[in-house]
């Protein structure tokens, strides 16, 4: 057998479920993970904080290997600390069948600093940041503090009579940028053009040249001594050394551990084959679990079961060993009616009954839905905003991952059912600061007149509350009137200190989709990207308006030509109209861009919009591919407020109008 090594992205797998190290050492076993981390550190501006990060040490050097070059970069940082003081960046470190590469190594007489560098960001203020009260693991910094550990460990096993120190080199929240443009001074290279890591261009020659670094080290290695103590857990009930253990076995050994199945690791686990890739001959890690560990047989696989059912955990379903819909009960759910609209428990126990009795018919609560149009004032204003945070702020005195809004589309839906796609906006120049320009452009698209104004969840209203601060911090001429723009569309959010509601507070309109309405087609879900297909397959009044091309409904496009047809089916089904546009980045869909990305805590939503601005912002590009992307950017921001357009009609004229 060919060697094989416990590395630093194996044992991080392993945390999440020891399972997966068993199911990614055989090629046969499908993996669905969309994890491109090129995309994640160019979304999240991982690249320029690494980059950044080497400014502070200027005198280290690289440990030139390659990615699977496990021994060579093993020997030349042996070669490399045994010179004396040294600061090294990506060195390797092998013993015992464990591989690492750490971001930074300093090594300064019989001290050693392990140095993992993040874009995530962190409050020096918050007494809490990596400890909770009760002294345990703050859960979103686990996986970072137990990566470190294993750096820490692998270092001590091979330097054991050197003091090894653990630290974390994070976007310090409280810190601003001292010059413009500070990503734009550090330019990633593009994938076919040279390694991203080491081939970036950057144009700053020391932390001087810019006032100081936004970055800040924390010393974390009490924290990690703890953690290789075995004082916590990840996952629970797997102690580090255990952990390493078990998890060097399973690569090595090729044995499988059997780790407990769970509801809620097991309902995301990227080695679950869909019956097409069963069909091909590729095998299913999450039917192996099953299969082995509950006894279940193709029998059970084809049923429906409870980790399909939208935001339900059910721990105990498992344990009572009923986790197929058809063993669930009404009290399963909690069920309670609520004063108006719909509960979770309500909508959840609605998708199993809906299921379990193959209907496939909306639910709708007629007169709640009314109730709420009554409210509306025309013309309807619908409106949809693409965002970024990044690490490194664009402009002088702006802090890590502050919010960017770039990017906005806005239909307007007319008294007499005529329909306009009113205005839109798009600043993707890099370096250019673009909030106070979106919100100008915002305001001028919806102060001609006092219609309602639509939202679908929470993000746009929370996005303005953050501009709204940055607009108070400015010296914009024109920030006062801005600002009461600001606050007579939106709401304060619960973080604020002010309080306040404005008259023309933006209606969300996925929360009347959670109260008074659902759709089997859905799936549970109610993103918009999942609700426009569910609403098109189930509303007669949209499959005879937009089978049309849309010159021929008086639809109006900024963005599309006039022979273009938004209602497709394909033996009997509705297409997604998102489906129906070319992919912003080859081979990605818009649904595993989003999904790559919504495990950063960084990042509000949109993963194809964020990252393809990101792209814009820090990579070289031709300016053929530039326009190109804009115009796909366009494109589906577009989409977005015309599907929410979609909906409200289903609504008025398929449900409302009954």
């Amino acid at each position: 057998m060919s060697k094989t090594y416990l590395t630093k992205s194996r044992f991080k797998t392993g945390l999440e479920c020891p399972n997966k190290v068993y199911f990614g050492n055989d090629t046969r076993y499908v993996n669905n993970r969309t994890d491109d981390p090129f995309l994640l550190a160019l979304a999240q501006g991982g690249f320029q904080v690494e980059v950044l990060a080497r400014l502070h040490y200027p005198e280290g050097r690289f440990i030139e290997a390659a990615n699977y070059e496990y021994e060579r970069a093993h020997d030349l940082s042996r070669e490399a600390l045994a010179e004396g003081e040294v600061v090294l960046f990506e060195a390797g470190f092998l013993i015992d069948g464990l591989f690492v590469r750490t971001d930074i190594m300093e090594k300064k007489g019989r001290r050693i600093r392990v140095i993992e560098v993040k874009s995530k960001s962190f409050d020096p203020d918050d007494d809490e940041e990596f400890l909770g009260k009760r002294g345990g693991l703050q859960s979103r910094w686990k996986p970072y503090l137990f990566d470190l550990a294993f750096q820490k460990y692998v270092v001590s096993l091979l330097y054991p009579s050197y003091t090894i120190e653990a630290w974390l080199m994070l976007a310090d929240k409280n810190k601003v940028a001292s010059v413009d443009g500070l990503n734009q001074m550090i330019r990633i290279p593009r994938r076919d053009k040279g390694d991203q890591r080491k081939d970036a261009g950057c144009a700053i020659s020391s932390l001087a040249e810019i006032g100081g670094s936004v970055l800040t080290e924390i010393n974390v290695s009490d924290i990690v001594s703890d953690i290789i103590r075995g004082k916590y857990e990840h996952p629970d009930g797997l102690k580090f050394r255990d952990a390493v253990g078990l998890l060097k076995d399973t690569r090595q050994g090729d044995t499988y551990p059997s780790w407990p199945v769970s509801m809620s690791s097991c309902r995301k686990c990227e080695f679950r084959a869909s019956t097409e890739q069963l069909a091909a001959g590729s095998l299913s890690g999450f039917h192996f679990c099953w299969a082995k560990q509950k006894g279940w047989t193709e029998k059970e696989f084809a049923k429906p079961n409870a980790m399909e059912i939208w935001m339900y955990r059910g721990t105990h379903l498992l344990d009572e060993g009923r986790v197929l819909m058809e063993e669930l009960v009404r009290e399963d759910f909690g069920v309670a009616g609520t004063a108006e609209g719909l509960s979770a428990g309500e909508r959840q126990w609605m998708q199993v009954e809906k299921i379990r009795s193959c209907d496939m018919s909306f639910y709708a609560d007629r007169d709640g839905i009314a109730r709420e149009m009554e409210k509306w004032a025309y013309p309807l204003h619908f409106i949809d905003f693409e965002t970024s945070a990044v690490a490194l702020p664009f402009t002088k005195g702006r802090r890590p991952y502050e919010q960017v809004a770039f990017q906005f589309s806005h239909h307007q839906y007319n008294a007499d059912g005529s329909i306009e796609h009113r205005s839109e906006f798009i600043e993707a120049t890099p370096g250019v600061f673009p909030n106070f320009a979106f919100v100008r452009a915002l305001r001028l698209a919806l102060c001609g007149d006092q219609g309602s104004i639509f939202r679908f969840a929470a993000h746009e209203n929370t996005i303005l509350n953050a501009i709204l601060l940055q607009l108070r911090e400015s010296e914009e001429a024109d920030k006062n009137e801005l600002i009461a723009f600001l606050h007579s569309i939106t709401h304060n959010t619960g973080n604020s200190a002010e309080r306040w509601r404005g008259e023309r507070d933006m209606v969300d309109l996925r929360k009347l989709v959670l109260d008074f309405y659902y759709n089997p087609y859905s799936g549970g879900s109610n993103s918009i990207k999942e609700l426009l297909p569910a609403v098109l397959q189930s509303s007669p009044f949209l499959k005879a308006k937009y089978t049309c091309p849309i010159s021929e409904i008086g639809l109006s496009s900024k963005n599309f030509l006039p022979e273009h047809i938004w209602l497709k089916e394909a033996e009997g089904k509705v297409i997604n109209p998102y489906l129906l546009l070319p992919p912003l980045f080859p081979g990605w869909s818009p649904e595993q861009l989003d999904e790559l990305l919504s495990s950063l805590d960084e990042i509000a939503n949109g993963g194809a919009a964020l990252t393809a601005y990101a792209t814009l912002q820090f990579t070289d590009m031709p300016v053929r591919e530039r326009t190109d992307l804009i115009a796909g950017l366009l494109r589906y921001c577009e989409l977005d407020t015309l599907a929410m357009v979609m909906i409200f009609e289903h609504l008025r004229y398929d449900v409302a109008k009954e």
